[in-house]
């Protein structure tokens, strides 16, 4: 079998990711946890955006919000799902994420960056939802491993009850929240339904075919009224 090759090094708040190439494949990983992501096992990232696009398809000139660019799978299948007059902003906290998709790895997902619909902040994506309440008719999460998250600490604090409040009013009033998860957690499902939304999970495999690991994606509406 070819082996991997690194391709590049990034250090964020002193965590080494690495990018690695072995033929048309890509890995990034993280030192000591291991491979956080791979080229060819993204089939729920992509349901993830689907089934919030879905379900704000009867809205006009939507704004949706993908927090975690990661290979850019997730937001590819955002721009397949969403109308030609949405606005998408991508909230990526590491710029070199961001470089690797326009240098590297673009092209795997079909280059969702060059589309003229598309924001990119590289900035935490607790700081973008801070910007403005009701403002979002979709966000999807997907910036770690989930609510069990082990690359960035601070990605805690948005699984917590006061980062599920920020999220939540940072919707529009039925709006629809999607996460990403590797694994299950029902704690996270009941912080969820305390801070108001509606809650169903579906559990996919990281490959259309069904193979691989099993992943979680939890979907939380946020009741259509305004909170008094």
């Amino acid at each position: 079998m070819i082996p991997f090759k690194l391709v590049d090094t990034a250090f964020e708040a002193g965590v080494a990711l690495r990018l690695y190439q072995r033929g048309d494949e890509f890995s990034i990983r993280v030192d000591k946890a291991g491979e956080l992501m791979n080229s060819r096992a993204h089939h729920s990232e992509e349901v993830l955006a689907e089934v919030a696009c879905r379900m704000i398809a009867n809205r006009q000139k939507p704004h949706l919000l993908v927090g975690g660019l990661g290979m850019g799978f997730t937001l590819a299948a955002v721009l397949s799902h969403t109308v030609p007059e949405a606005r998408v902003t991508v909230a990526e906290l590491i710029p070199a994420v961001v470089r690797w998709n326009r240098e590297f790895i673009g092209q795997l997902a079909g280059a969702p960056l060059a589309d003229a619909r598309v924001h990119v902040m590289e900035l935490d994506v607790g700081q973008v939802m801070r910007q403005g309440k009701n403002s979002f008719d979709a966000i999807m999460l997907d910036v770690d491993n989930g609510p069990s998250s082990f690359t960035h600490e601070d990605n805690d604090a948005l699984y917590s009850l006061r980062g599920l409040k920020l999220i939540y009013d940072a919707l529009k009033p039925g709006g629809v929240f999607t996460v990403w998860s590797a694994s299950t957690d029902p704690a996270f499902t009941q912080r969820m339904i305390k801070t108001g939304f509606n809650v169903s999970e579906q559990r996919v495999g990281s490959h259309a075919s069904k193979r691989g690991n099993r992943h979680n994606i939890w979907i939380g509406v946020r009741p259509d009224h305004f909170s008094i």
